[in-house]
């Protein structure tokens, strides 16, 4: 599939209600408004084209990015690509769906280190969702390379970004549902932070409590592997 041909079948796919749901959700024109089932048929068809997903995503449409994300080969996702891409943030979806690009491309930890210092919202909750996604899905990272995260969050959470607040507290979650000594460190961090106010604009999206979070998957997870001793 070319670029053309791409273009085409986003554009056919869209609809003008998700296109202000999408707007009330932060993204920003120019979009169509393409539901996430039909981006992953699209997916599904293409499978991994990284010229392709690169060509997308200079087109500046919302949804053509959204399967730039969705397309683009991690490998292929060098610094100067991804430092590229991570200018154009503008909204929370876009973000998290560039963050799973960034998360298993190379440089993943040093980027994380980088953004989550930097002094711009969409950068900086970049960096803490790479941060979330590290814990999730980097097993052979040890525990303490994570641990001083939790504290700094307990620090900084209060004052930080609107979103970034969102990202932290998404992160603190992560981090409590990697392992029992995160646990406990993350969920006596959640009772010192208390209720995490975050502004959702026009929608009726909430801030989840990290705790019973962390509680409720821990106990999911518990529940998972005994079922799967017991097979």
């Amino acid at each position: 599939m070319d670029l053309n041909e791409a273009m085409a079948r986003l554009e056919a796919c869209g609809t003008e209600q998700n296109c202000k749901i999408y707007l009330r959700h932060g993204a920003r024109a120019p979009l169509f408004g393409v539901s996430y089932a039909d981006l992953g048929k699209l997916k599904q068809q293409i499978k991994r084209d990284h010229a392709l997903a690169v060509a997308l995503w200079e087109t500046g449409n919302h949804d053509a990015r959204i399967l730039a994300t969705m397309i683009a080969d991690p490998r292929q996702a060098d610094q100067a690509l991804l430092e590229h891409w991570s200018q154009a943030l503008d909204n929370k979806v876009l973000t998290d769906a560039f963050t799973n690009v960034a998360a298993p491309a190379p440089g993943a930890q040093a980027n994380m280190a980088r953004w989550i210092d930097a002094d711009h919202a969409w950068l900086e909750y970049a960096g803490w969702g790479l941060l979330g996604q590290l814990a999730s899905q980097e097993p052979a990272l040890p525990d303490s390379f994570f641990a001083p995260y939790i504290e700094r969050i307990a620090r900084e959470i209060a004052g930080a970004k609107n979103w970034v607040r969102y990202a932290m507290n998404f992160t603190l979650i992560n981090l409590g549902c990697r392992s029992d000594a995160l646990d406990a460190a993350a969920t006596a961090a959640a009772a010192r932070i208390g209720k995490v106010a975050v502004d959702h604009g026009q929608t009726g999206c909430k801030t989840p409590d990290a705790a019973s979070y962390i509680r409720k998957t821990r106990a999911h997870q518990a529940a998972k592997a005994a079922k799967s001793v017991r097979m």
